[in-house]
């Protein structure tokens, strides 16, 4: 009994060292779950090769050229890294001021796509502009629109000088800075008007009032001291019609067409009559009359709008829906199209009438007629493929064809004496007529 309880005894105490022992042979050796699953997957993938998982090859990424040159600059751009010493070393004073003199140049070369620093920062916020006695003189003609106005100005040079009157320097150099001085009052107004608009136009957005260059009472002053004077000129220096007919342009441009811009596609017309104002001006400053042959010029600049202007609005379509504006390039792109066509052949036609109301000579619709064809051409190509390179050639041909149309014109004008010779005839079988007539 002693003896079994002594066998009893030792296996006791030897079974915690054995279950030790065990757990260390299964760690060892044992097969754990985690790696009897690995056995079962890699069981079926093999002799089920259907479910095996196939690795696709990942698609190239499509990288635009411009992204490309960016990045290929980016891999240019080194940067110098100045060696830093250990801590435990001793540095010299002479040592720490190259160290940070280096340092300040690295820090210098910046690279693009790193994040703006606190200086770049506040250079891009917000800033009152300041204005410079030497910027003003700029910032007035863009606000004035130099350019449209001096276009204005010519056209009603052209109709002074196809009068059939003597010529009058004093009356013309008065009718043009008049004609001048209304047109830079109502472009000044007109961008008074749209500057909301004129912020969402890539064309448009760097203009004075929308960068805020010049405030707006000053724009208003300059637009006032421009308008009243040309309009004074106009009546007392012309005489009163030609004034009436610079005021009412005025009105016209400011208080028709700029609101109807954004309301209707009828603003292309009303801005074609604005257009065709000028030249009846200047006819009308020369001859203190409107007659036939101021109507006449004034047709043929109101023609020749719908083409420069349709064909210059198509390649706005974006800023103009962008910026609010009803435009026919917009809405209705079809009947743009019609309409530059149809005015291109009208150009013909009112050539055409010239000389039979006698402005011109009958030489004057046969010059005028390749001009005329041409233009009418690029108008039935633009109605044809509606794209923006049709358009461009379009309006670049009609950035020349008006000079080159009344340049041909005033050629072909008829000489007063050729008009008082058919006058002292007319007058002279009215008299021959009324003696027969008599007892």
């Amino acid at each position: 009994g002693i003896f079994v309880w002594h066998l009893k005894k030792a296996g006791i105490r030897r079974v915690p060292c054995q279950l030790v022992h065990l757990c260390r042979v299964a760690n060892g050796r044992l097969m754990t779950f985690q790696y009897f699953n690995f056995l079962k997957r890699t069981y079926v993938t093999q002799y089920n090769r259907d479910l095996s998982q196939r690795v696709k090859p990942k698609a190239d990424s499509v990288v635009s050229p411009f992204h490309e040159s960016q990045l290929d600059q980016e891999r240019k751009v080194t940067h110098k890294i100045a060696p830093i010493s250990p801590v435990h070393q001793p540095l010299s004073e002479m040592s720490n001021r190259n160290e940070l003199r280096e340092i300040q140049s690295a820090a210098e070369i910046r690279d693009p796509a790193m994040p703006l620093t606190a200086e770049s920062k506040e250079e891009r916020q917000w800033k009152e502009m300041k204005l410079r006695l030497d910027d003003l003189p700029g910032i007035l003609a863009r606000l004035s629109k130099i350019k449209l106005t001096a276009l204005v100005v010519s056209t009603a040079s052209a109709g002074f000088a196809m009068a059939p009157v003597p010529f009058d320097l004093p009356c013309f150099l008065l009718a043009s800075l008049g004609t001048g001085l209304a047109s830079c009052a109502a472009n000044s107004i007109n961008q008074f008007f749209e500057v909301p608009f004129d912020s969402n136009m890539n064309r448009t957005k760097n203009r004075p009032l929308v960068r805020g260059q010049i405030s707006p009472l000053l724009a208003v002053c300059f637009a006032a001291s421009c308008g009243v004077p040309g309009i004074a000129l106009l009546t007392m220096g012309v005489n009163p019609l030609t004034g009436t007919l610079g005021a009412f342009n005025i009105f016209l441009y400011t208080c028709c067409y700029t609101p109807m811009k954004r309301m209707s596609i009828a603003n292309t017309w009303v801005g074609a009559v604005v257009g065709a104002i000028p030249p009846v001006m200047g006819w009308t400053a020369a001859t203190g009359s409107l007659d036939a042959g101021a109507l006449l010029l004034g047709g043929i600049l109101y023609s020749w709008q719908f083409p420069h202007f349709n064909a210059l609005s198509w390649g706005l379509r974006e800023d103009y829906s962008r910026g609010g504006y009803c435009m026919m390039s917009v809405t209705h792109p079809a009947l743009c199209r019609r309409v530059a066509l149809r005015h291109c052949v009208a150009l013909i036609g009112l050539c055409t009438v010239a000389p039979i109301l006698h402005i011109t000579t009958w030489t004057f619709p046969i010059v005028s007629l390749p001009l005329n064809l041409y233009i009418s051409y690029l108008g039935f190509r633009f109605y044809r493929d509606a794209d923006r390179s049709s358009s461009r050639k379009l309006f670049f041909c009609s950035l020349w064809h008006l000079p080159l149309l009344l340049l041909v014109m005033f050629s072909c004008k008829k000489s007063l004496l050729e008009k008082e010779e058919k006058g002292d005839m007319l007058s002279g079988s009215h008299e021959r007529a009324m003696e027969i007539r008599l007892p």
